[in-house]
């Protein structure tokens, strides 16, 4: 991982302001003579830059991620926990790390620290910008702001605006966060019982009923402790081991405003500015972004097509059904052109 510190820092969209601006970042393989190699990938919600940690199979020889044939670049969102910056870091006017009193960001506040990350870099042209979940929020909207600078979309299980039913859900997830008494406390590891909570919430909607009694299912038919139960129970320790609950909450409240029709005449007059050949990726059992809202997201977009990936596993299935993705995007991310059929 490295950092790059931005001297300028960064006004932020709702009236904040971050004095001080780290932006934390992998790269893959190298970048070309021509610099015309780079596939630039948005991580979701509580990953972080280093793409082939959290996506199995993706960045390797032979997958759509290839190292040896692109120059991949994943930044750090600011507000994560991962080396941008975010609630955990020192906030420059007060010598005290932020913890609550972080300033509140957007999307688009995220798409500008990855422009400057670009910037830096001496990155123009992409050949492909990827993301999946939020990170498909920050690709469609960095794609509407700057459609001429990609060469391809690839939008996996996500969409062009924060619905009702996912802002609904993260509403819970604060709510169980925010019942811990302990949040609101200048400490890192404040509300971590609610951290907890709220993650096992989350895993509901990620993997929904049929990825849980897929693999959830009691081996006895009485057990003491039911094996769904001791699973919650897990996942949601293993996030706090990895993660603070302000920055949690901090991304939450962002993935809430994302909207690239806001304050530019809607939706439909924004996704038409993307003209390239794009990509849209549903999962059949997806129930955050299901694939009736997937393909009326690629019928928005001149250029895209639609694909869809059979999993059992729901939301996370993106993570998971590696073979099913790279045999789709393998062709698309390396063809000239494509098939403008709709699938």
């Amino acid at each position: 991982m490295r950092t790059l510190r931005h001297p300028e820092g960064l006004d932020l969209e709702l009236g904040g302001r971050l004095e001080r601006l780290d932006i934390a970042y992998h790269t893959y393989g190298c970048l070309n003579e021509r610099r015309d190699n780079v596939v630039w990938v948005c991580h979701a919600l509580t990953a972080n830059s280093d793409v082939a940690d959290w996506w199995p199979h993706t960045v390797e020889e032979g997958a759509f991620l290839d190292p040896a044939k692109w120059f991949v670049v994943c930044a750090n969102i600011i507000g994560s926990h991962y080396g941008s910056t975010g609630p955990l870091h020192e906030n420059p006017l007060t010598g005290e790390p932020y913890y609550a009193d972080f300033p509140a960001i957007t999307i688009r506040d995220m798409v500008a620290a990855h422009r400057i990350l670009a910037a830096a870099l001496g990155i123009g042209r992409i050949h492909a910008l990827v993301g999946s979940s939020v990170g498909g929020f920050q690709a469609t909207e960095w794609a509407v702001e700057e459609p001429e600078r990609f060469g391809r979309l690839i939008l996996i299980a996500t969409g062009a605006k924060a619905s009702p039913w996912a802002i609904a859900i993260d509403e819970t997830q604060r709510m169980a966060i925010k019942a811990d008494a302990t949040w609101g406390e200048r400490r890192p590891d404040a509300a971590m019982a609610g951290l907890a909570a709220a993650r096992a919430v989350g895993l509901l909607t990620y993997r929904g009923s049929e990825g849980y009694n897929l693999t959830q299912a009691d081996r006895e038919e009485l057990p003491e402790v039911r094996r769904a139960c001791s699973y919650q129970q897990y996942q949601g320790e293993k996030l706090c081991r990895r993660y603070n609950a302000y920055s949690y909450v901090s991304i939450l409240d962002a993935f809430d405003t994302h909207d690239v029709g806001r304050g530019r005449g809607g939706q439909d007059r924004m996704l038409r500015r993307i003209e390239c050949p794009a990509m849209v990726i549903g999962i059949t059992t997806d129930i955050i972004f299901t694939p009736v809202e997937m393909r009326r997201l690629a019928g928005m977009m001149p250029g895209a097509v639609y694909r869809e990936i059979d999993s059992p596993f729901g939301h996370d299935g993106f993570l998971v059904e590696h073979a099913q993705l790279n045999s789709i995007l393998i062709p698309f991310i390396n063809s000239n052109t494509h098939d403008n059929e709709r699938h």
